[in-house]
């Protein structure tokens, strides 16, 4: 059987429709639910039918998933700018996480607060290159999100081993297990994919993932 995954890229512009009018605490909520819907009316084209947010519940630590349909996969996140929806019927724990690489970064501090000791070396053995930066952070996340855990597990404490030149790779932690990511540099955009994976003398092998973007 295949191994795939698909991530839809759009931008977040096109999604949401905020009035000037509205107030900081107003636009961030009705962001949310026209974000919800987007993913929705993805999920529904995918599927073949009505996806409505009744129909989605959450695990424990918050992450959600289709009641009628357990066995098929979904992660999504928003930037700034952008948004992604990554998508399985194979592939489960799967995350997802989009940065725009425009994007205003205390880059030295969220380093120092949310990297490995590894990562940090590396990073300033780099001359504090904020590709990888963003390579390493928008990792983190999507393995994160992909375990389920949210924040339960420290940032600094995740060695994500990545890599400036390979996007991809292999993480493990003891709180969730082994798994596997891929990184793709789409412009102005950073990002990465994890899905559950295990180690083995064998190595391992990527999924099919395929990314399509809105023009």
């Amino acid at each position: 059987m295949s191994r795939w995954i698909r991530v839809d890229v759009n931008a977040l512009e096109r999604i949401v429709t905020l009035s000037h009018e509205l107030d900081r605490k107003a636009k961030i909520q009705l962001q949310k639910q026209q974000i919800y819907h987007y993913r929705n009316q993805l999920l529904s084209e995918q599927l073949q039918t009505t996806i409505q947010q009744q129909q989605l519940a959450t695990t424990e630590y918050g992450k959600p998933y289709l009641i009628n349909f357990p066995k098929f996969y979904f992660n999504h996140s928003h930037s700034q700018k952008n948004y992604a929806l990554a998508t399985s019927s194979n592939m489960p724990d799967l995350g997802v996480d989009i940065e725009d690489l425009d994007r205003k970064v205390r880059f030295e501090a969220l380093a120092n607060h949310a990297f490995h000791p590894h990562e940090l070396k590396y990073w300033n053995e780099l001359e504090q290159d904020a590709e990888y930066w963003f390579k390493v952070w928008t990792t983190k996340e999507a393995v994160l999100k992909a375990a389920g855990l949210g924040v339960r597990l420290n940032l600094n404490e995740l060695d994500t081993h990545v890599h400036p030149l390979h996007d991809g790779g292999l993480c493990s932690h003891p709180l969730i297990g082994t798994f596997a990511y891929q990184n793709f540099h789409l412009g102005k955009v950073m990002l990465t994919v994890a899905w559950r994976s295990e180690t083995s003398c064998k190595g391992f092998a990527f999924p099919e993932i395929k990314i399509f973007l809105s023009s």
